[in-house]
């Protein structure tokens, strides 16, 4: 329900692998005169995540979970037990499509051992993990000394012998035009830009409300109120504007509660999105609300809070007009409840917290304020409203189809977490295609509902209205089929994701382009024939690598390209698989650390370091076969952006 609202996000490049989001040391504490406690502290930099040891998936979760290793056990020591790690966070991560276990700021883990030899003097171990923040991940490992006796831990030095060597130096690439990687493309996309979109959904979400019968036939009664029942015009206008700053000051009222929330326990909002069960609470909650839209009860506060605040609205001055705005927000809320119960449920998320709730309620008071005060100030706008009538109520009827649609995304929600299977992409698509079938039906006035007025002759607009829904139906067609145009690019975010279908998935690469998954095949390739190559340095459990392949590799002319005119080698720097023996080799980092290369990741995600100095991804390179890099590496981008990153790649390419 997150992307409802939110069009994300903060994008940072990132140059050195220096720049790791987590940070470890350790300390040891004697328990007994053979037990000690080895502790491992990871800080952990704002924004980033570190997942746990164990996941509520087990060995199946999408990420890699925090792995340790300690060295020589049994020769001096041997372990107690298994590593304790404190209680993590554990929600749903709505992009994984899975319940997920990690920390935020900072994680402890302990670990018992208890000494078989007294002249030990320190334990040597090593930590792998995977850490991820909203625009990347980061795949690393990261060497643990425990000192016994208190003095300096001395690690061992691995042997790099000539196999290893011959095998480093042949991930090293001879790059030229290598100034090109100072400056690496991606996203500038602001937080303050983030927030703008909010407000903006909000403000929308407002201007709806606006035209319900709760609220709309109150704007003509209350600007007159103002400008005729003041003393003069000017205290009239001002008394109007404040009716409006105080409908905002509600609105923005409404989210202080979750700050508090925010600041004691940020999974508490983000479980309003993604808790299985409060997602089949909303689901049940919002197929109410679109029933009471559809006019077969109506959701009311109770109306001794309306009198009360009426009454006190009649004490003049400030005070007065503050219960005013205070009685418009109680009687409208039949209207205004639904609305402002998608903006709550969309809003509320571990990535923006309770500032996207704040800035988005802004927005919609701002929306329902702004008539007041533009009324106020031009008066003889008022002529120009349409009269109150049987279009509001059609207009509330429509918003409980949107109602019942949205209530689907949260049931949505909870299938994925439970893999209940019962909601599968092509499901959920249809029932929404059926459900706009229904609105489309009820425009054009076929079906009825109890408010309905006497039937009348289709208008203009309403038949303008209707064909513009059935034009969204068609396009939700396509979306029933296993083929490049089910992806439905407009609506990311709402479906479950593409693999989440009735249909068997046969293709290995995004978007069943062409790839290589090793990196000297697909050279191999582009030699023969002559082609570019696209380096995509990925994941399987990268987040916008899955946004970028899906959002932005899909659009046609991206994907032509990259499946036409470029070599696509896409690199799993999380492979987990073992490489063969033979292939394995120990890796003297620049820190004088030695690495030990035993997975297919390890040697994707050293291969990235050693040549372009950097461990997140995506991160995708254009190079000619002959080591010519094209343009400057690009991060995370818009579909437009991208695509002119590509072309001008190529045209780099052709001059050569």
């Amino acid at each position: 329900m997150r992307n409802l609202l939110v069009t994300l996000l903060l994008f940072i490049t990132t140059f050195s692998q220096a720049q790791d989001p987590v940070k470890w040391n350790t300390s040891v504490e004697k328990i007994s005169d053979t037990e000690y406690e080895l502790t491992i502290n990871a800080s952990i930099q704002e924004h980033w995540h570190l997942y746990a040891q164990n996941q509520p998936l087990g060995e199946d979760a999408s990420i890699i979970p925090t792995v340790f290793h300690f060295e020589n056990e049994g020769e001096g020591y041997n372990l107690i037990g298994e590593v304790v790690e404190e209680e993590p966070i554990t929600e749903m991560d709505l992009i994984f499509e899975e319940e997920l276990s990690y920390f935020a700021e900072k994680a402890i883990f302990k670990q018992r051992i208890q000494i078989t030899d007294p002249a030990l003097k320190s334990v040597i171990g090593s930590v792998e993990y995977q850490a991820c923040d909203d625009e990347r991940c980061i795949f690393n490992d990261a060497e643990l000394g425990f000192s016994i006796d208190g003095g300096e831990v001395v690690f061992e030095n691995k042997n790099i012998d000539d196999k290893s060597l011959n095998l480093a130096e042949n991930l090293a690439l001879p790059l030229k035009n290598k100034e090109l990687l100072e400056h690496t493309q991606g996203s500038e996309t602001s937080k303050d830009s983030g927030l703008m979109s909010l407000f903006v959904l909000g403000f929308l979400g407002g201007l709806i409300a606006l035209l319900t019968p709760c609220v709309f036939p109150m704007i003509p009664l209350t600007v007159s109120f103002f400008t005729k029942q003041s003393s003069d015009k000017k205290k009239g206008i001002s008394n109007a504007v404040l009716y409006g700053a105080f409908i905002i000051g509600i609105y923005m009222a409404l989210s202080v509660p979750f700050h508090f929330l925010d600041s004691i326990a940020p999974e508490i909002l983000n479980n309003i999105s993604t808790n299985v069960w409060l997602n089949v609470t909303f689901f049940v909650i919002f197929i109410f609300f679109s029933f009471s839209f559809f006019g077969y009860y109506e959701l009311t506060l109770p109306s001794s809070w309306g009198n009360k605040m009426d009454s006190a609205s009649n004490s003049g001055g400030i005070i007065g007009i503050f219960f005013m705005a205070l009685t418009l927000a109680i009687v409208s809320f039949s209207c205004t409840g639904p609305i402002l119960g998608s903006l709550l449920a969309g809003s509320l998320s571990n990535d923006g917290g309770a500032m996207q709730l704040t800035v988005g309620m802004t927005g919609f008071g701002a929306a329902l304020a702004l008539p007041f005060a533009l009324f106020a100030l031009f008066p003889n706008m008022l002529k120009s409203l349409p009269k109150s009538g049987g279009w509001m109520n059609t207009t509330k009827v429509i918003l409980g189809f949107l109602e019942l649609a949205l209530a689907f995304k949260f049931l949505s929600n909870a299938d994925l977490v439970e893999h209940w299977g019962i909601l599968k992409r092509e499901v959920f698509i249809g029932i929404w295609i059926v459900i706009f079938i229904l609105m489309a039906l009820y425009v054009f006035g076929i079906i009825r509902f109890p408010h309905d007025g006497p039937k009348k002759k289709l208008s203009f607009y309403r038949g303008i209205f209707g064909v513009a829904i059935i034009g969204f139906v068609i396009y939700l067609i396509p979306g029933l089929q296993n083929s490049k145009e089910s992806n439905l690019k407009l609506l990311s975010g709402f479906p479950p994701p593409v693999f989440y279908s009735i249909y068997p998935q046969e293709s290995d690469c995004p978007l069943g382009l062409n790839c290589f998954k090793n990196f000297e095949d697909g050279l191999e390739y582009a030699k023969a024939n002559n082609k570019p190559i696209l380096l995509d340095f990925t994941g399987w459990a990268c987040v916008n690598c899955r946004k970028m392949e899906e959002n932005v590799w899909s659009e046609p002319e991206i994907f032509s390209m990259l499946n036409d005119e470029y070599v696509l080698i896409s690199l799993y720097v999380d492979d987990r698989k073992d490489l063969p023996e033979d292939l394995q080799f120990n890796y003297k980092l620049d820190n004088g650390r030695v690495k030990s290369i035993k997975t297919i990741g390890d040697k994707w995600a050293t291969f990235q370091a050693i040549n372009f100095k950097t461990a997140s991804q995506p991160y995708y390179i254009l190079m000619s076969p002959d080591f010519e890099l094209l343009n400057s590496p690009q991060q995370y981008a818009d579909d437009i952006a991208y695509y002119e990153w590509l072309k001008q790649g190529l045209a780099n390419f052709k001059k050569e």
